[in-house]
C-alpha cells in the first residue's frame, strides 16, 4: 500500500536551546492514506540534528488532530525526536464540540480493527521518514489517543514502547495482549471517573497473563485529561493538573531513556 502521498511544508518554528545555540524545528503537514481514505498528519523535527534518531508516534484525543497534539509533536522534536502525530479521523474531520468528538471516538472504540489500521498508517509514515531510525521508535497517546497506542501494541507493532497519558485501557480481546512486542506505560489519573477501577484491575490482569513488561502510575487527585490545560469539565471529570502533567511528562522521558537507551533529555517539562 503507498502510504506517503505529498508533502506540504508551514512555518519554520525557532527555538533556543540550553546552550541558547538556535535550532529550527521544523514542521510538515503530510497526506497518506489508509485503504481509500486520506488522512493528515503533521510532522516535527529538529533540523540541527543529523542523521537518523528515535521517532515517536503520537495520538490525538478525541478532539482530532488539532492544536494540543500539534504542540506535543513539537515538545518532542525540541527533545530531539522525529515526532509524527497520526490522523486517525481523516483529513478535514476535525470535531468542533463534545457532542461530535464523542460520535467520532465511537466510531472508533466500536471497531478496534479499523482504529488499529489508522494508527498502522501512521506509524508507516514515521517508519519510512528519512530521519528516523526505524528499530527505535515509540508511540504516545492522549485520552482517545492513548487507548489507541495500547491497542496498536495489541496488534504486534514492532516498536520499542507505547505510553498512555490517561487513555482508556479497556479491550474487547484481551488475549491479544500476547501478540504485544513493546515496552507499556500507562500514566493514569488515580480518580479518573472515565476509567473506573475496575477497568484498571482488567488491564493488570491483561498485561500479567500475557507477561508483559509494563508499568502503571497512578496520580493521586488527578482526574481525565489532566496534561490538557484546556480540561475544565469538574462535572464530567476532566480537569487539568499541573502537577500530574509535569510528573507524567518525567515518567515517559524516563521511560523513552530506557527503552532509546539514551540520556534523559535537558527538557525538564511538557510546557
Amino acid at each position: 500500500m503507498k502510504i506517503l502521498l505529498s508533502i506540504f511544508f508551514t512555518p519554520v518554528v525557532m527555538l533556543l536551546t540550553a546552550g541558547d545555540v538556535l535550532a529550527a524545528i521544523r514542521t510538515k503537514t503530510i497526506e497518506y492514506k489508509q485503504g481509500n481514505t486520506t488522512l493528515e498528519g503533521y510532522l516535527a523535527y529538529d533540523d540541527a540534528i543529523k542523521g537518523k534518531r528515535p521517532g515517536v508516534l503520537v495520538v490525538h484525543d478525541w478532539t482530532g488532530l488539532q492544536s494540543f497534539a500539534k504542540q506535543r509533536t513539537e515538545q518532542l522534536a525540541k527533545m530531539g525526536y522525529v515526532a509524527f502525530a497520526a490522523d486517525i479521523y481523516g483529513k478535514g474531520i476535525r470535531p468542533k464540540n463534545a457532542e461530535e468528538s464523542g460520535a467520532q471516538a465511537k466510531m472508533y472504540r466500536d471497531d478496534r480493527q479499523l482504529l488499529r489500521d489508522r494508527a498502522t498508517a501512521g506509524l508507516q509514515v514515521l517508519q519510512k521518514n528519512q530521519l528516523t531510525d526505524p528499530k527505535r521508535i515509540a508511540a504516545i497517546g492522549y485520552c482517545f489517543g492513548g487507548g489507541t497506542v495500547l491497542e496498536l501494541a495489541r496488534s504486534g507493532a514492532n516498536i520499542k514502547g507505547v505510553v498512555s497519558f490517561h487513555g482508556n485501557l479497556d479491550t474487547p480481546n484481551p488475549e491479544d495482549a500476547k501478540n504485544i512486542k513493546s515496552k507499556v506505560l500507562v500514566l493514569h489519573g488515580a480518580d479518573d471517573p472515565l476509567v473506573p477501577e475496575q477497568q484498571v484491575n482488567a488491564f493488570a490482569r491483561e498485561m500479567r497473563l500475557a507477561n508483559i513488561d509494563w508499568q502503571l502510575i497512578s496520580y493521586g487527585g488527578a482526574v481525565h485529561s489532566f496534561t490538557n490545560p484546556a480540561a475544565k469539565d469538574k462535572l464530567k471529570g476532566s480537569v487539568y493538573n499541573p502537577i500530574a502533567e509535569q510528573r507524567s511528562w518525567q515518567s515517559m522521558r524516563q521511560f523513552f531513556a530506557e527503552i532509546f537507551r539514551t540520556p534523559v533529555s535537558n527538557s525538564k517539562s511538557s510546557n
